[in-house]
């Protein structure tokens, strides 16, 4: 468990021998849970992705607090765990929940944390709980799992000594460019949840600010349908463009390049194509010269040939 003292961080919980221990069983590691918070993943979809640590601290909590009480009692019960102890907590009654929370912990109860799928925290309300627990050195750890995040960018293909997560992006296109436009020269892969409705607009709006990274779109992970498309943007804005897109979906895009590679003209009648659906050919030109620096004459002339 991790506990904070004067402004230092401590490791507590069980004795060195004990973790040392290779072979536990069950019953014995039960035995050995600690009261305090404990921040689990569970799942992103298929529900065999769940740890036995985790399944042990559902087994033995005090309390699970729990995104929908529903989605969680419904994995419970896969697993053959009882259900009597799940209490609802997120955004909207955390504020309220918290102290409550607080005083079981204190109180001695095992307190466990989770959210409808994955890592607790990423796009979910406990960031403040565990803020609580440390500010007030009350012991708390997390059984690390499933994540959304991770997975996705691990089927990309892309990237991945150096990654920025940006959470959910503006549903509004002006204000979706302009959070592009302050990240686009972050040399990293950038990853990003998203709507299924979204997905064409936001695809676009990419496409419009960085240009002609290569990107992928992973649509229901460790499901039965999942899928991975990976191609530049603008490519991958025309596909979505009419398809009707269902399921949780993770974007992954690639950093801006470095090779100093010149554009493909497979690549230009890309970027062009994916502007001239939106924009006139003036306008469209503009935007991929910036996005490739190429000469605006070249572009021009090849935008009047596709636009005919």
């Amino acid at each position: 468990m991790t506990t904070q003292n004067n402004g230092e961080k401590e490791t507590s919980g069980l004795p060195t021998e004990d973790r040392d221990t290779q072979e536990i069983t069950a019953s014995q590691q039960a035995s050995k849970v600690n009261a305090g918070l404990y921040i689990v993943a569970t799942p992103i979809g298929n529900a065999q992705d769940i740890t036995l640590r985790a399944l042990n601290l559902l087994k033995v909590a005090n309390t699970i607090l729990c995104e929908d009480t529903r989605v969680t009692s419904k994995l419970l019960m896969i697993h053959g765990l009882s259900r009597k102890q799940c209490i609802a907590y997120h955004e909207h009654n955390a504020d309220k929940m918290r102290p409550k929370v607080i005083e079981k912990i204190q109180a001695g109860e095992v307190v466990v944390l989770v959210s409808d799928a994955g890592t607790p925290l990423i796009n979910d309300p406990g960031y403040k709980l565990v803020r609580d627990c440390a500010n007030m050195n009350l012991p708390y750890t997390t059984a690390p799992g499933a994540s959304s995040v991770i997975s996705a960018m691990v089927l990309s293909g892309l990237p991945s000594d150096r990654f920025l997560y940006l959470g959910f992006l503006p549903n509004k296109s002006g204000q979706r460019k302009k959070t592009l436009e302050d990240i686009k020269s972050v040399r990293a892969t950038l990853i990003t949840l998203e709507s299924p409705r979204r997905v064409a607009a936001c695809l676009n709006d990419m496409a419009e600010v960085l240009g002609n990274r290569e990107a992928a779109v992973t649509r229901e992970i460790t499901k039965k349908f999942e899928e991975v498309r990976r191609a530049p943007l603008p490519k991958l804005a025309e596909m979505y463009k009419e398809e009707d897109v269902r399921g949780e979906v993770v974007l992954v895009i690639g950093p801006p390049d470095e090779t100093g590679e010149e554009t493909t003209a497979e690549d230009l009648d890309a970027l062009l194509e994916n502007a001239l659906a939106r924009l006139s050919v003036r306008d469209a030109v503009a935007e991929v010269v910036g996005a490739t620096g190429l000469k605006k004459r070249a572009v021009y002339n090849r935008a009047l040939e596709l636009s005919k």
